[in-house]
């Protein structure tokens, strides 16, 4: 039950947590079903965002006034006359200056190794080990993403700096060299700008360098928490909505009577798929044994909070199985997303209704029950030329999903 205060307007805030472009990609499709569904719900216009490492890129845009739609159009349409695209190669653009910066270094250590070796006759290993300093931080560069969202957010109506907001925006890196998490948008650390703070929560340590901001180095701020959201809760907030993209798969058999959703791919057992296989999972189950904890955590420390989590079905496969740099496919997962919070919200009704009522929120039955309503339509081929490549297309398509299917059990 609800203890709200006597406050006329509840306090909303949104918590959005990493999980890379794909992660973005869930929670896009996701914030679409919900921004549909949830009617006295304006996700452009709540309290506070939180955001973490991709969710940070989402959390910015929403706190800027960029609806769910428009993040959609950007970043999953990805049409290239658009102004506000947000194209995930940006993020795969090699380190050149990380690497040049640490070739400098390989005389002096490569030297020092051979010393330790032949002179200290240490192991092979001692030796080896001196020329730690010299292997990249990272592998990618993401400051494109810096400039790109720095451009994205000095248009009109929107603003680079965190105390510009109409609203409270925070982003959470880790600072690297204690550990510590580090709330971009708080007092303090407000004078950075939005899109350095989203660069720095998603510098994923070992893909990315990490990111220098007033001389100290910050990384992905899931490494501290997966969601981050007691820094709303403590500020005081009513209602509480959660999105987490990542969760663990479950490759059990169906309970018996629970057949798979029809269209619903199987997912053999997860070691059949190798090491990929098992270390994705591996990183599921921990952060997502971390974000339960987590959970629980708040329900007792904030008993005035109403808190909703919205997550993938574990027995889903499809976001488990894809490529999402594809932009074909970055298009199916957005709209598989949207339709598996649609049936998220469908199966939770009779229990969750009551709680969004308490906060002035009611769910649109006749839009959630429409089996027509979609994320995105798909183009329609104007001539007979053009209905035939399309059909050609769609069997190509199913043919690749088959192949893909068939090397990539799990």
């Amino acid at each position: 039950m609800n203890r709200r205060s006597s406050r006329s307007t509840p306090r909303i805030a949104l918590a959005l947590a990493g999980g890379g472009p794909l992660g973005a990609i869930y929670e896009i499709g996701a914030l679409c079903a919900l921004d549909e569904a949830l009617d006295g719900l304006n996700l452009t216009q709540l309290d506070h965002y939180v955001g973490v490492s991709a969710g940070g890129f989402i959390a910015a845009g929403l706190a800027n006034g960029m609806t769910p739609r428009e993040l959609c159009a950007g970043f999953i349409e990805n049409d290239p006359d658009s102004p506000e695209v947000f194209d995930p190669s940006w993020l795969m653009m090699p380190a050149w200056g990380e690497f040049a910066r640490r070739s400098l270094m390989l005389p002096g250590l490569a030297a020092s190794a051979l010393w330790r070796l032949l002179v200290e006759r240490r192991s092979f290993i001692s030796a080896l080990e001196r020329l730690g300093p010299a292997l990249p931080a990272g592998v990618f560069a993401n400051d494109e993403v810096d400039r790109r969202l720095a451009a994205l957010f000095s248009r009109g109506g929107r603003t680079n700096d965190f105390r510009q907001l109409k609203t409270r925006l925070t982003l959470v890196a880790t600072h690297l060299d204690s550990g510590e998490s580090a709330p971009f948008g708080r007092p303090g650390w407000d004078h950075v700008p939005i899109s350095r703070a989203v660069q720095a929560s998603s510098a994923l340590p070992g893909l990315f360098p990490p990111v220098t901001i007033d001389d100290q180095s910050y990384v992905d701020g899931a490494l501290k928490k997966t969601m981050h959201a007691s820094i709303a809760m403590d500020e005081g907030i009513d209602l509480m909505l959660c999105l987490n993209p990542l969760v663990p798969f479950d490759a059990t058999p169906h309970p018996a009577g629970h057949a798979a959703q029809d269209g619903q791919r199987a997912i053999p057992r997860i070691a059949d798929g190798g090491l990929p296989a098992v270390l994705s999972q591996t990183f599921r189950s921990m952060i997502h044994s971390r974000l339960e904890l987590g959970m629980r955590h708040y329900a007792q420390a904030y008993p005035n909070v109403d808190i909703l989590l919205i997550e993938p079905d574990h027995r889903d496969p499809e976001l488990y199985l894809a490529n999402t740099f594809s932009y074909r496919q970055r298009r199916s997962l957005a709209e598989h997303a949207y339709q598996q919070t649609r049936q998220l919200l469908r199966s939770r009704k009779t229990g969750w209704a009551a709680t969004l009522a308490r906060h002035g929120i009611r769910l649109n039955h006749a839009v959630l029950d429409d089996p027509n309503r979609r994320l995105l339509t798909p183009p329609l081929p104007a001539t007979r030329i053009g209905q035939a490549v399309g059909q050609l297309q769609t069997l190509l398509d199913d043919l690749g999903q088959r192949v893909a299917t068939a090397q990539k059990p799990a």
